[in-house]
């Protein structure tokens, strides 16, 4: 069932078409996602489907009595509550329904109650029904849910009772999100919901929108996080919008597919329209050949050209070169300890990175990666322990909070200002490949946006020529094609790198090694972010089988090691067997479930269908039928994978 849908919408600014002629259908449970480069109109199509922008042509449609939940980038919830306040009044009529069970509890308690028997049965009633009530609502699951979701985004319960006004603004955006999940809209739409949270959190949040009830439309940079979310992108570009089915790595091949069998069959006309051209121009004079060229021109007149296929928008192009190159070792950490203030935050750091090794450094947010940098570079001051910079290594460091710019200066004179000895062309040469022409080199720095002081950076640590780099954070702020370019560039770059960064997309295109970095030390895994994923998975699973093997031993000392383990082994191997067998039986029965349904809504779209309402209601039980097996079937699936975990 289609529960949202946009009806060829144009948006127009000063005169100016943005977007025109754009079509989005949101299924029922549908996970779509709405990418585009920045400036595209994707926050503007956004609030027009929430009705906080105008519409100049087209509409939109939705179902009725259809609640939608929005997040805006960056916003936070504002509120003078508590945690648990605000949380828990998102189940406010719940809690109300609460109270009153409690009260008819107090009724039938009541000694006169008791001994009215007509009265107990008529009380009894009543509350037999709030108790249906309340269990068919969660009522008595609500509590932990709303425990369950505040952990996931790092919130303790000793925090619960601090006022939200008084916490920071990434903490107050991680609540107003986990308010819109615990509120269960039938359309969550999150813009960038991914920024500024640690990749922990947003493993987390994956994990649980993946089963959310409702649908979801989400716009996101973060290319990991859509691969596992999204089953359906719509790309908001050159003003107007395509549909692909798949994650976002199918649409990117399907873009890419397309493009080519565009460009191949306009490239095919264009010679045949050549081709005839030439003829036309050379014989139209000629008396014996005159007519051929006359019914040739009248072909081409009539002939149904092909345009020419609308390739990427252009695209930052930059490298990073050193001058020089540095010794094997490039940096080797001991025993160090980290922080501010007098206050440590981590301690029993090492690191020992080689030359063209690119080591991504991960962590919760918190846990001191940026000030780790900071003290490399010694911006800070160590706590204790050694830091030693290699033979000829020299640094080029990336700030995510951009405090190496001058906000005062114009985009031209930022640079130049460096570079006093180079010619003004050279400069907006340079400046150009990072997508700053025209009138760009004039703008004032600090009226740059996020993502245009990021190149302003980039292009600074390209004419340093460092040979080691240094970056915290550099694809925040960047739309998905100019981090591309930036992983390109930097794969690329005879060098050595480390960097810090929470878009996990971007680490396993990168890194050839992982720093785990926590408040008592750092481990080192080799291979990019999915074998560090990999091995952090089998060490849990050691210590959960050792953990088991513990308890098992406990309980079953009177029995040989050898016996005892054969026994489990063989138990636990059988047992399992037989529940991955169920397991996918029911697989195999929700994807024939999940495909009648995909029929039946289409059959339901259908203009012949539309036009018989006894067809609808046909369809429509069907598809309740279908829907509610679904969920039984769900249900069974993560009772027995419970099991095996």
């Amino acid at each position: 069932m289609i529960i949202l849908q946009t009806n060829k919408l144009t948006k127009r600014f000063g005169g100016e078409n943005l977007f025109t002629n754009v079509n989005m259908s949101i299924p029922e449970n549908g996970k779509v996602g709405l990418v585009g480069r920045n400036g595209a109109g994707k926050s503007t199509l956004v609030k027009m489907i929430l009705g906080k922008e105008s519409i100049d042509e087209g509409s939109v449609t939705t179902k009725n009595g259809l609640t939608i939940g929005y997040l805006a980038q960056n916003t936070g919830l504002r509120s003078k509550k508590t945690i648990i306040e605000e949380m828990e009044s998102v189940f406010k009529e719940l809690r109300e329904l609460e109270k009153r069970i409690h009260i008819y509890e107090q009724k039938m308690a009541n000694p006169k109650v008791i001994d009215n028997p007509k009265e107990l049965a008529e009380i009894s009633k009543v509350y037999d029904q709030l108790q249906a009530n309340f269990l068919a609502k969660n009522g008595f699951g609500y509590e932990a849910e709303i425990r369950s979701v505040l952990a996931g985004f790092g919130f303790k319960k000793d925090s619960y009772n601090k006022r939200i006004d008084e916490l920071s603004g990434g903490q107050q955006t991680q609540l107003a999100m986990a308010k819109l999940l615990l509120e269960k809209r039938d359309l969550l739409i999150l813009d960038e919901p991914t920024n500024h949270i640690d990749v922990k959190t947003i493993s987390w949040l994956e994990n649980y929108i993946k089963g959310y009830p409702g649908a979801l439309l989400i716009i996101s940079h973060d290319r990991y996080f859509m691969d596992k979310i999204v089953n359906e992108v719509y790309d908001l570009n050159h003003g107007h919008l395509d549909q692909y089915k798949g994650d976002y790595s199918s649409f990117v091949k399907q873009k890419h597919e397309n493009y080519q069998i565009q460009l191949k069959n306009f490239e095919k006309q264009q010679k045949k329209i050549h081709k005839m051209e030439d003829f036309v121009n050379k014989n139209i004079v000629r008396a014996s050949t005159t007519k051929r060229a006359q019914a040739r021109r009248k072909q081409l007149e009539k002939m149904d050209r092909i345009d020419a296929p609308e390739n990427e928008e252009k695209a930052a192009k930059f490298s990073f070169s050193p001058y020089k190159q540095s010794g094997n070792v490039v940096l080797k950490v001991s025993d160090l300890a980290i922080g501010y203030n007098n206050k440590e935050i981590s301690t029993n750091i090492n690191l020992d990175i080689k030359k063209h090794q690119a080591v991504a450094l991960i962590g919760p947010n918190g846990v001191g990666k940026s000030t780790l940098l900071k003290t490399i570079i010694k911006q800070l001051p160590k706590m204790a322990g050694k830091i030693n910079i290699g033979t000829g290594v020299q640094i080029g460091y990336y700030d995510q909070h951009q405090e190496n710019l001058n906000y005062k200066k114009t985009v031209l004179d930022e640079i130049w200002d460096d570079y006093p000895t180079q010619t003004e062309q050279h400069i907006r040469s340079i400046l150009g490949s990072f997508l700053f022409s025209g009138n760009d080199v004039d703008k004032i720095v600090g009226t740059l946006s996020g993502g245009e002081k990021a190149r302003l950076l980039l292009t600074k640590l390209a004419m340093h020529h460092d040979n080691f780099l240094i970056l915290d954070e550099p694809t925040n702020h960047l739309d998905i094609d100019s981090r591309e370019v930036l992983e390109n560039a930097l794969n690329l770059f005879d060098g050595t790198i480390l960097f810090v960064s929470h878009d996990r997309y971007f680490i396993n295109k990168i890194a050839t090694s992982i720093i785990e970095l926590t408040n008592e030390g750092s481990n080192e895994y080799l291979g990019n972010y999915d074998y560090y994923i990999e091995k952090k998975e089998e060490q849990l699973a050691i210590k959960n089988h050792q953990e088991k093997n513990e308890d098992t031993n406990k309980v079953n000392d009177d029995k040989s090691d050898n016996q005892k383990q054969f026994i489990i082994n063989k138990n636990q191997k059988k047992e399992e067997r037989k529940i991955k067998r169920t397991i996918k039986t029911i697989e195999n029965d929700l994807e024939d479930l999940n495909q009648n349904k995909i029929d039946i809504e289409k059959s339901m779209i259908n203009p012949d269908n539309l036009q018989n309402i006894d067809k609808l209601n046909d369809l429509q039980k069907e598809l309740d039928d279908i829907n509610k097996e679904i969920t039984e079937k769900e249900n069974k699936w993560e009772e027995y994978s419970l099991k095996i975990e």
